[in-house]
């Protein structure tokens, strides 16, 4: 495989804090929450015990065209919605259809789609069940969906690694442009999966924070009295092109893409190892492919989803690496803002890594009101100034399943 360098050209992102990348960002930097109370019928009609979660705040079918949204899932939407902002940033590129991947992915793909039509089956009948249903629930119709939309040739490739899939993505991005299989790559993720299915499952399995009397300050990573992680929806989506082609057209360059790690812990369906021996290894795996050590990185956006064992094991795994410097990197854990998007958060984090290399500031991790001495991060409720000089920047993301992925972005 090649050495080829490998930018960020171009960002989109549609989430619970904001309707585009900027705006999030924005919300973000402001200490801004996107958890809020659900506004639905169904939320009392089922009795959840979680009545909130972090809606993305610009519903798509609002900005799509209604005849593109009415056959797309909600998943689909944001993601659409997140890639045409990403492909205008980058100035709407010029190239050959056979030289454009696409590396998308998704935690669960179309659910409403899926159980809207299981509804329909029951109460309807066969007859009216759309037609459409299998194109809009399948988990690789964001991916074919933007191969449709911008002429993408080269490949349309899903992941679906739970919470780790749109950072996997991003990292197969990465080797498919050194492998030489495309020039720009439209890589991300995208999930909506706020259902009551989902909600009372999640639920029950004691993942979720049960604090419904104060949604906005449910989700906090690192806190000693975390109590569960928070629901979230949305899509970020990277514009990666290579150097050759990036140059070639001047194209402007937030960050460079310098390595990317993935493993599997093999350790337990839902639960991280508490060794943290396979984030470890794609944490040294990314800094591997970056040519870097453990020394060279500035700042980390953490998985911290806010759960009581996760958080820990995710300090761990890191202490591994780093050794006591871990205490001193400026770290993020933006979950905390955003809630869990779930198989699109490992992009919508990526951009925000990207964004705090350009802006050389690591964001805020807002709702911690004592930090647990188990997972001493350097945390802090304001921004944290990152500094003068070359940064280097890790995400993590962890999912069910044992999958870790890591992706490392270095300032230009």
């Amino acid at each position: 495989m090649s050495s080829t360098r490998i930018f960020v050209t171009g960002i989109g992102a549609t989430s619970p804090i904001g309707g585009t990348a900027p705006d999030s960002w924005s919300a973000l930097l402001a200490g801004a929450s996107g958890a809020r109370t659900l506004e639905h019928d169904w939320v009392e009609q089922y009795q959840l015990p979680v009545t909130f979660a972090a809606e993305a705040l610009v519903r798509p079918d609002t900005v799509l065209e209604r005849p593109i949204a009415k056959r797309l899932d909600p998943s689909s939407q944001l993601a659409l919605v997140a890639a045409m902002e990403a492909w205008a940033d980058a100035g709407s590129p010029e190239v050959d259809p056979e030289r454009l991947g696409v590396d998308f992915a998704t935690g669960i793909g179309g659910v409403w789609t899926l159980l809207d039509a299981w509804e329909t089956l029951k109460e309807k009948g066969p007859r009216r069940v759309m037609p459409m249903t299998v194109p809009m629930l399948m988990p690789n119709a964001a991916a074919g969906n933007l191969s449709l939309h911008f002429r993408a040739r080269a490949y349309a490739r899903t992941v679906a690694s739970a919470c780790a899939s749109s950072t996997e993505s991003i990292v197969n991005a990465v080797e498919h442009i050194r492998a030489g299989y495309a020039d720009i790559v439209i890589a991300g993720g995208t999930e909506s999966a706020i259902h009551p299915i989902t909600v009372a499952s999640f639920a029950s399995m004691q993942a979720l924070s049960r604090r419904n009397d104060s949604p906005e300050t449910a989700s906090r990573p690192g806190s000693i009295d975390r109590d569960g992680f928070v629901m979230g929806e949305g899509a970020g989506v990277l514009i990666l092109e290579s150097e050759e082609h990036a140059k070639a057209r001047g194209a402007k360059i937030y960050a460079e893409v310098v390595g990317g790690g993935v493993t599997a812990d093999s350790y337990h369906i839902t639960a991280n190892d508490p060794e943290g021996t396979g984030a470890a290894r794609a944490v040294r795996m990314a800094l591997a492919m970056a040519d870097a050590s453990p020394d060279d990185v500035t700042h980390v956006n953490a998985h911290a989803t806010s759960t009581p064992v996760g958080d820990p094991n995710e300090y761990t795994a890191l202490k591994a690496v780093f050794g006591a410097r871990i205490d001193d990197i400026p770290v993020s854990a933006t979950k905390a803002s955003t809630g869990h998007l779930l198989g699109g958060t490992g992009a919508l984090e990526a951009i925000f890594t990207v964004l705090a290399l350009r802006d050389r500031v690591a964001p805020p991790t807002i709702n911690i009101t004592e930090q647990d001495p188990e997972v001493p991060f350097r945390l802090s409720g304001e921004p944290q100034p990152l500094g003068d000089g070359s940064q280097l920047a890790i995400s993590n993301s962890f999912g069910f399943g044992g999958h870790n992925a890591v992706a490392a972005f270095a300032s230009v």
